[in-house]
């Protein structure tokens, strides 16, 4: 495996896109986490990264985002909906509609939110000595 130096992390807003298209922040390997959509496993495939760096809370965090993203489609769609069947609101399509695309971002976007706290949480809190599987497993 490719051992990255802690002490050049990449800049922020490559950990975020990188976040956002399901890649490891630290390193852009693609698929790093996940085996399949929902299926993840422990390190990262290209650098080792441990997936959850603190269990205590850090769900919590990409959930989070999850929750916000999924409110945000689902005000938007909704509005979308009632704007354009202003003044008589077709109150079954906009409600069909609405679910459908909550249901949509809210379950496709379950992973990429994962992705996305990590690079979060590593700018929050860089990667530190022997937080990598590898290395710990080495020491």
């Amino acid at each position: 495996m490719v051992q990255i130096s802690p002490s050049l992390p990449p800049a922020a807003w490559r950990m975020i896109l990188r976040g956002l298209i399901r890649r490891c922040p630290h390193c852009g390997a693609r698929g790093a986490f996940f085996t399949s959509w929902f299926r993840t496993q422990d390190t990262c495939r290209g650098c080792d990264l441990v997936w959850q760096r603190n269990t205590d809370g850090f769900m919590l965090g990409a959930l989070a985002i999850n929750f916000i993203v999924t409110g945000s489609s689902l005000i938007f769609t909704f509005a979308i909906g009632v704007v354009a069947s202003y003044p008589d609101i077709a109150i079954f399509p906009v409600l069909i509609s609405t679910v459908a695309v909550t249901l949509i971002v809210g379950i496709f976007g379950y992973p990429i939110s994962y992705t996305t706290w990590l690079a979060i949480d590593l700018m929050m809190r860089p990667l530190e000595p022997g937080e990598q599987a590898n290395t710990s497993k080495q020491q």
